[in-house]
């Protein structure tokens, strides 16, 4: 009966020891963190130097941008109906080392995803490319063209259309990581009235100290739960490195806190002084990330 007991208990804390190593944040099959660039911030809109570069400056992954959306219908990608060129993209990032973090909608920083009539093309051209690239969080920012803090009544607009591109998504088994002015019980709020399990945050730093709210404690206000990827930089000005309102060790605990386990994905924070030096600002900042996050 002894050695039975004893299996038992060794089997039982095994058991425990691949939960925690799941639930605690680091990925069984890989590193709790790992660093991604904006293609779009590189002026390399899904280019293939985009993929390139990032392999060369010591980055795991890329966010690759939609391209312009403007006043057309939907985005002036490479990638619509060209299966066969979006199959060649991935080929040469799997060829790099370069895994496809994310695709990212940038353009609704410039368009209003609230009042434009053309919203479904766009999204659903964006899941089409997420599909082809295995990738399974694509951003989009609300903007100031559809900012409902500002705005509250562009609210049950956006919340309804958000309902519609949610759906899409949990159909595609994608998520859609939304940015907003709000706080982070604002968005939590936001959350739950969209009521979409395929929709969560994508966090950026640069939200909380523009409008001098704590950093950390917006975090653990969302939890890992409701925060799918995080743009980890500030406005431009300084390398992270050197910005005196980043504190990333103390980011790093307050994320393994939380138990967010994921990318982070470099968008800018680049020296003010060298803003148009793509290499040095995107290679420093890769390299410092490493060796906080690694």
């Amino acid at each position: 009966m002894k050695k039975y007991a004893l299996i038992y208990a060794i089997a039982c804390f095994a058991a425990m020891a691949l939960f925690c190593s799941c639930k605690g944040g680091k990925a069984a099959d890989g590193p709790r963190f790992k660093i991604s660039v904006c293609d779009w911030m590189m002026i390399k809109r899904q280019q293939d130097g985009a993929i390139e570069l990032a392999a060369e400056l010591g980055y795991d992954g890329l966010e690759a941008d939609m391209n312009t959306l403007s006043d057309y219908p939907t985005f002036q990608s490479r990638f619509k109906n060209n299966p066969e060129e979006l199959q060649r993209y991935k080929a040469l990032a799997e060829e790099k080392g370069i895994e496809i973090s994310s695709v990212a909608m940038s353009g609704f920083y410039g368009q209003p995803f609230g009042k434009r009539d053309s919203y479904i093309e766009p999204v659903a051209d964006c899941i089409e490319v997420m599909k082809g690239l295995g990738v399974k969080v694509c951003f989009l920012p609300l903007g100031i063209y559809s900012d409902i803090q500002a705005e509250p009544e562009l609210r049950p607009i956006v919340v309804e259309r958000l309902r519609t591109v949610g759906k899409m998504a949990r159909e595609a088994g994608v998520i859609i990581g939304l940015e907003t002015s709000l706080d982070a019980e604002g968005d939590l709020a936001l959350l739950k009235e969209i009521g979409c399990d395929a929709i969560k945050i994508y966090f950026k730093f640069q939200n909380p100290l523009d409008n001098g709210r704590d950093i950390h404690k917006e975090l653990r206000t969302l939890g890992a739960d409701n925060i799918c990827m995080i743009h980890c930089t500030n406005t431009d000005g300084f390398l992270l490195r050197d910005d005196p309102e980043l504190d990333m060790p103390a980011i790093k605990s307050t994320l393994e806190e939380i138990g967010y386990s994921g990318w982070l994905v470099v968008e800018r924070s680049r020296d003010a002084s060298r803003v148009h030096e793509v290499p040095y600002n995107y290679g420093e900042n890769c390299r410092y990330l490493k060796e906080i996050f690694s």
